[in-house]
């Protein structure tokens, strides 16, 4: 797996904790996922225990390098700290981001701008539905992660908020 997959996988993982999923299957082409939690152990579910969790399809790559990335990928939980007193804003959808109402309109918000709760921040379309991101809090927009008219994933950081105080 990929550094990017394996991220991908560890917000996964902690989005179907947050909503104590039972069980999780993901089937996309020759890559195959099983997740299965059990309730009381999950708080304390490390990476090494994900590792085991994910099965993955016949693939044409030896199945070696898998482990290895599970390994390197547990250092890097540290780095939160640059994040640190931000609250993250996360595409709640696949789409296309869009940072202004229409082509060659002003943004809806830029760094530095202050937000309040429910305030349309930016648009992700999908399926040529419009559908408006709204802050989750009151702050100030420290930074926007995704470029107008880039695609982005379900649960890409699209935007860091400093919580007002």
């Amino acid at each position: 797996m990929k550094p990017q997959d394996m991220k991908d996988l560890r917000e996964l993982v902690e989005f179907l904790k947050e909503h104590q999923v039972a069980e999780f299957d993901l089937d996309r082409g020759d890559t195959k996922i099983r997740l299965k939690f059990s309730q009381p152990a999950a708080a304390s579910a490390g990476i090494a225990d994900i590792a085991k969790l994910v099965t993955a399809a016949p693939v044409v790559q030896a199945t070696a390098p898998a482990p290895a990335t599970a390994a390197q990928a547990a250092p890097p939980a540290p780095p939160a700290d640059p994040e640190a007193g931000l609250h993250i804003v996360k595409s709640p959808i696949v789409g296309t981001f869009y940072g202004s109402p229409s082509p060659g309109a002003p943004p809806f918000v830029s760094p530095g701008d202050h937000v309040e709760k429910g305030q349309v921040i930016c648009i992700v379309e999908a399926m040529k539905l419009m559908n408006e991101i709204e802050a989750e809090l009151a702050g100030t927009i420290a930074e926007i992660l995704v470029e107008n008219g880039k695609s982005v994933e379900y649960g890409q950081k699209l935007f860091m908020i400093r919580k007002a105080p």
